[in-house]
């Protein structure tokens, strides 16, 4: 087995341009599957701060929203069941991914 050399030409996928750290995250859906999901971009709203997730082997497929909550120095994830509260966000990440896209 032999160790993967990164550099700007490897094809990895990986962005050697600068460091960065992956925050990766195991979702599991209604049914019970995992999901390796990156998250790809935070933002706030109304006191609250929403990161923006990705599935690490899909990353095409649609991402998925969370709201950022800490407790006692802890960070978690939390799924967004109020209407209004998703309502807002969403459209909140549809402005950015519109103004990140220079639509």
């Amino acid at each position: 087995m032999s160790e993967h050399q990164h550099g700007p030409d490897c094809g990895c996928g990986h962005d050697h341009d600068h460091e960065h750290e992956e925050h990766v995250f195991i979702i599991a859906n209604d049914e019970g599957e995992e999901r390796e999901m990156v998250m790809v971009y935070t933002f706030e709203s109304e006191d609250n701060v929403y990161a923006v997730l990705l599935d690490r082997q899909d990353p095409e497929r649609d991402g998925v929203i969370f709201r950022v909550e800490e407790e006692d120095e802890e960070t978690f994830l939390v799924g967004i069941e109020d209407d209004q509260e998703w309502d807002r966000v969403q459209a909140i990440y549809e402005e950015i991914a519109r103004t990140e896209n220079g639509e």
